[in-house]
């Protein structure tokens, strides 16, 4: 990486070469913030290109952040830069469908590694660098999913309650550093997520679904206002609030019938 111009900050953003994460960053490029933006498919350049039409610079890596070695070379790469990080945008997210027991094991771990493991590690380097500087913000993309046990996204649910929860402890824990953390958590979004997650198969993959648009954009300004969390929608709001009154039995059979698909059905 180049060293990136001055501009009115910089924003890092995971995922984003397509769905939440691009228009993250599109967010944050409208406000006149440079970018590094990061994902594991060739796509990001493309993403590039695009961003650098709202007149800011961006710097793209196609990197693995599942692995160690790629949260490294992205860390080092956007320490390289030598102009802090403002904005953390911790978005990369892999799903998986179908019963537990029938995933392949390797792919479910890959979802582990990336929504949990990577995520972690990604904060723990660009916080630190906030927390010694006073001065930062972080938004890391959760899910109303991660309320409910998930029948037939098992894996994936648990890492977004994982993510969920991690967010308020660490909120709470930065209190008084100048470094504020956010939680988004949208429902069912119109991007590759279900087709990659081998999910369209399902009522919840067929089914109507949230412009990433305007989740990016709740997201973003609750990052910016320095709110806690923000579910995205008003039908995941009702979501969620139930979900925090219904035993997690029934939860789970809602879940099932959400995201069954549709071969296993008799």
């Amino acid at each position: 990486m180049n060293p990136i111009a001055t501009g009115k900050g910089l924003a890092v953003v995971t995922g984003a070469s397509t769905g939440i994460g691009y228009e993250l960053a599109k967010c944050a490029a409208q406000q006149g913030y440079d970018l590094v933006i990061a994902a594991d498919e060739p796509q990001i350049q493309e993403a590039a290109l695009k961003l650098k039409e709202f007149a800011v610079s961006v710097e793209a890596m196609q990197v693995d952040l599942a692995t160690q070695d790629g949260v490294r070379r992205f860390t080092a790469g956007i320490a390289a830069l030598g102009k802090p990080v403002d904005l953390l945008m911790a978005n990369a997210g892999r799903g998986l469908g179908d019963s537990f027991l029938d995933e392949d094991l390797q792919q479910a771990q890959r979802v582990v590694d990336t929504n949990i493991i990577g995520t972690i590690a990604l904060i723990h380097d660009i916080g630190n660098r906030m927390k010694t500087r006073g001065q930062g913000r972080i938004l890391l993309t959760g899910s109303i999913a991660g309320f409910m046990p998930g029948s037939f996204q098992a894996v994936y649910n648990a890492t977004k309650a994982f993510i969920n929860s991690f967010s308020f402890a660490l909120r709470d824990e930065l209190k008084g550093t100048g470094v504020t953390v956010t939680c988004l958590m949208p429902g069912p979004t119109d991007t590759e997520f279900f087709e990659r997650a081998d999910m369209l198969d399902t009522p919840v993959g067929q089914g109507k679904k949230d412009d990433p648009a305007f989740v990016a954009k709740v997201g973003f300004e609750a990052m910016m206002d320095g709110e806690g969390d923000v579910v995205s929608g008003w039908k995941n709001k009702l979501m969620s609030a139930a979900a925090n009154l219904t035993p997690a039995g029934m939860l789970a059979n809602q879940h099932r019938k959400m995201a069954e698909p549709e071969q296993t059905k008799n």
